[in-house]
């Protein structure tokens, strides 16, 4: 056989001949599924389950939501989906985005009586809809633009060429002030029943009703983009300095809206709500670049960082006002750099070629002034064999330009501060809203028969009791407004610290009297806590050292000192937040020597400090601080009754342009049924920006099942008394309704294969629910300044027409307007009432055990973010990404084995390690 190995070894000679060909449309299927001989059945998949029956549990109280009640009359028609292809005049399809609306613009003016007078819906993409037909099937259109002047324009310079500096500016370019031609074609794709949306109403969801309403919000976005809007997926931002809010490092927090049609219990309704983006300090680029760097004036600026920083904003130049996209900076300052001038020579019109400075054809042939560019680069905009160089006063960045990077803590601090608006005032900015967006004279909605109200949906909610939770000494404890505290009260099992030292990076502060009040308030806790071994102080000489060096120093010197293994150790570091300390501190403590530590950075430090403090550490060590009194009894509806664990499961993904750092995946699982307040954590990697959970089953061998399931299910098994869980309640963080079927089949069915394999005869019960925080629903007091009261449920008129859902507010809204938690029960073979599983995921936002509120999430959820987090610090992913998200290469995942984190030693794998 005369076979050629296709990476050129030749070494596929002495290989049997090649299997016969598969038919094209067959699916490979993965190799590990291949357990069984026989042809594998499909199995149905499984769909997110109705509802059925709502919660009649609370106090009544009647609310308003941020839904506005659409009505639609035109259902008997149809939108006709076209894909539209844009193509330079040599017939290069064009690929930049941003050009597409105005060519589609331009398409609709030109032709519009050729177009039976339709008005277009276009995304800016590749799709545009229309109601009813377009006379043909496929249409080929001619159209021409003018070279492009900046739309969000600020500036008050003629951008139409009728001063004389634009003409020089553009023989400057050596590119003639004309116009460019594209050509377009429109070709039918789908045709999209009106009526698909009346059945999404009915909850009888398919591709068309989803397909429609994705029409309707093309519409509102095809509205704002009219008026000059930025447009971020759904939302809004109009260019409107009142918007902006400063956050530093040359970055605004830019306010703007949300909008999407959602299909409700109660019809249609349109979700409008606040929204926030980050774009880019619009005005010179000196001024951005000194605060983006914190600099003291343009001469001290890093023009490396600033180089990468700047690549592909967008300027205005001036005089001219026109727009181009920055591809760099020039080599050399601007009075040294030159560039090849072609003038017409005036006796015989030939044309002569000379070399210029840019600082000499700006000052002595255009007479423009340049006070400090001269010896700073200049701004490039041309391409990398042409360049065009520009000095950097007369650049202006254009306004509404997103910034993707991620914020510092400051950055993010300062944006919450500015953005926090009380319910009253978010009503009052959304009423606005509604009324300056002017929906009612959109002309593709009226043809729809499309009517917007303007007043917020009322709704039904109910007020569930906050549980009894149990403290020490037996005692009883009713929180009040979501909040308690341990004032004169001891922990429920407070633990006793023997062995325990301090460890000092260099903080400041007086440690003999930080040691003598946490023993202090440990005793008025219940915590008993032996004075400390040793107080170990970083060596002076190691403070420059890298952290990693630090650390080990660190525990050489404990280990010459300490007689065994502490229970605990107490470290205080330099900087809050943060400290780069921090990551190799957790790692060299949890994976490499099994010893739970705290870390603090003592800075502020009272009574209720260090109450909080204590209160992670009792849980750490094994400890629970309060018990609710159902578990104690323990008859929490449902759970108490057979044995079952409860799952949160989370996937936390790099920064925004950390292309390739593996996103990590953690699972935490309750632990001594019937308790639901402790739990452990199992943590992994997994490849970057991958949302699917894939490791909770991992096969690796006919006997051995590497995956996070086993772990946590043996863990349940040994700590319950040796009885297996008969029902799994899973919380699922993170996904959207996109995802909600691969949770059910792909996610689910691991955990299957996982409880399976240990043992096939045990078929245990599930309940799966997912949590979403990131929607844009409100619900508000119409009456009141207050947000509303903790325990708030909402399950009728504006949730899903079909689906089980349900949205709880169980944390009291100190700042800010309240966001509710938005529940999805996807799957319920369990058999829980509406009632008892609202109370449930009432009552879990009650145990967490790192503070005395309510949370706004249930604590599994909670705990597995933090898990996340914490093992995330472990491993140094920041130096790998900074490289490949300055180059702005996408590392392919494919080629990329994920980094996998070290294991936890065994003395602290089952703890609350995270809390």
């Amino acid at each position: 056989m005369d076979s050629v190995d296709p990476n050129g070894n030749g070494a596929e000679d002495s290989l049997p001949p090649p299997p016969p060909v598969i038919p094209p449309d067959i699916v490979p299927i993965r190799a590990e599924l291949e357990q069984t001989p026989e042809p594998v059945k499909k199995k149905p998949a499984r769909l997110p389950i109705a509802r059925h029956g709502l919660g009649t549990k609370g106090q009544k109280i009647p609310l308003v939501t941020n839904h506005f009640k659409v009505n639609v009359t035109n259902i008997q028609g149809h939108f006709f989906h076209y894909s539209v292809s844009l193509f330079y005049e040599d017939g290069r399809p064009v690929e930049g985005k941003g050009i597409g609306r105005k060519v589609i613009d331009r398409v609709h003016e030109t032709y519009h009586s050729e177009l039976d007078e339709k008005d277009f819906a276009y995304d800016g993409e590749k799709s545009l809809f229309t109601i009813g037909s377009l006379p043909r099937n496929k249409h080929e259109f001619t159209v021409v633009l003018e070279e492009v002047t900046s739309n969000r324009n600020n500036g008050n310079a003629s951008p139409d060429g009728n001063g004389s500096p634009n003409e020089s500016d553009r023989k400057r370019l050596r590119r003639p002030f004309h116009s460019k031609t594209y050509k377009v074609e429109i070709s039918f794709a789908a045709k999209i029943p009106m009526q698909a949306i009346a059945s999404a109403l009915r909850g009888q969801e398919s591709e068309n009703s989803q397909e429609a309403l994705r029409v309707l919000d093309i519409i509102l976005r095809q509205h704002a983009s009219k008026q000059g809007c930025l447009l971020v997926r759904q939302s809004f931002f109009h260019n409107d300095p009142r918007n902006f809010a400063d956050v530093g490092g040359g970055v605004l927090g830019c306010r703007g809206f949300h909008s999407s049609f959602r299909t409700t219990q109660g019809g249609l309704s349109l979700n409008i709500d606040v929204s926030t983006t980050m774009i880019i300090q619009p005005g010179p680029v000196v001024d951005f670049l000194i605060s983006n760097q914190n600099a003291r004036d343009p001469f001290s600026l890093d023009w490396v960082k600033a180089k990468r920083v700047l690549k592909n904003l967008r300027v205005k130049t001036s005089p001219s006002n026109q727009e181009f996209k920055i591809t760099g900076l020039s080599e050399k300052p601007c009075r040294e750099q030159t560039f090849t001038l072609r003038q017409r020579n005036g006796r015989d019109g030939d044309f002569e070629e000379q070399e210029v400075t840019v600082y000499d054809y700006f000052v002595n042939q255009r007479n423009i002034e340049l006070r400090y560019s001269e010896n700073l680069p200049c701004i490039n905009v041309g391409k990398p064999k042409r360049p065009t160089f520009f000095p950097i006063e007369l650049c202006s960045l254009v306004s509404l330009q997103r910034y993707t990077k991620a914020l510092s803590t400051i950055q993010r601090a300062s944006l919450v501060e500015k953005s926090r608006q009380k319910p009253q005032e978010r009503m009052r900015v959304l009423t606005d809203a509604l009324k300056t967006n002017n929906y009612g004279a959109e002309p593709l909605l009226r043809s729809c028969g499309i009517s917007i109200s303007t007043n917020f949906t009322q709704v039904d909610g109910r007020v569930l009791p906050a549980p009894r939770l149990k403290v020490g000494n037996g005692e009883d404890f009713f929180p009040r407004n979501g909040r308690w505290n341990f004032n004169n009260k001891k922990l429920v099992q407070p633990t006793k610290i023997d062995k325990w030292a301090v460890v000092n990076f260099s903080a400041r502060c007086n440690i003999q009297g930080l040691v003598r009040d946490l023993i202090k308030c440990g005793e008025m806790k219940g915590i008993m806590i032996s004075p400390p071994f040793d107080v170990f102080e970083e060596a002076p000489q190691n403070r420059r050292a890298p952290p990693m060096v630090r650390v080990e120093k660190m525990f050489e010197d404990i280990q010459s000192k300490l007689p065994g293994q502490p229970q605990f150790l107490l470290c205080l570091l330099p900087e809050r937040k943060n400290s780069d300390l921090y990551g190799p501190w957790k790692r060299k403590n949890l994976s490499e020597f099994g010893i739970v530590t705290q870390c603090i950075a003592p800075t502020r430090v009272n009574d209720q400090y260090l109450t909080n403090v204590l209160l992670k550490i009792n849980a750490k060590l094994g400890g629970l601080n309060s018990l609710l009194a159902i578990e104690h009894s323990p008859s929490v509806p449902v759970v108490s009754k057979v044995p079952t664990i409860i799952l949160g499961m989370d996937v936390s993904h790099g920064s925004p342009g950390q292309s390739d750092i593996p996103s990590i995946a953690a699972v935490v699982s309750s632990r001594q049924w019937p308790l639901i307040s402790k739990y452990r954590a199992s943590v992994r990697t997994q490849s970057p920006k991958v949302e699917m959970i894939d490791s909770l089953y991992k096969k690796v061998s006919d006997t051995e099942d590497e995956g996070i399931m086993r772990e946590l299910l043996l863990d349940f098994y040994t700590s319950s008394g040796k009885r297996k869980p008969d029902q799994i309640v899973i919380f699922r963080d993170g996904v959207s309704e996109s995802q909600f079927n691969q949770v059910l089949n792909i996610e689910l069915d691991q955990v299957i294969e996982a409880c399976k394999f240990l043992d096939e005869s045990w078929s245990p019960k599930f309940a799966v629910i997912v949590a979403q925080k990131n929607h844009h629903t409100k619900f508000f007091q119409s009456g009141s300044p207050d947000n509303v009261p903790p325990g708030t449920v909402i399950d009728n008129k504006i949730c899903h027409p079909r689906n089980n859902d349900f949205y709880l507010c169980a944390h009291a809204g100190m700042i800010g307007t309240t966001r509710p938690t938005h529940y999805h029960v996807l799957l319920d073979d369990i058999g829980f009432s509406a009632d008892d599983l609202q109370e449930l995921v009432h009552s879990l936002s009650y145990v967490y055990q790192r503070s005395t509120t309510a949370i706004s999430v249930v604590a599994p959820i909670c705990y597995a973010h933090l898990a996340a987090y914490q093992m995330g610090q472990f491993m140094k992913f920041e130096d790998m990404s900074d490289t490949s998200s300055s180059r702005g290469g996408v590392t392919s995942v494919g080629a990329v084995p994920v980094p996998q984190l070290p294991r936890l030693e065994e003395k602290v794998c089952n703890s609350m390690f995270f809390c």
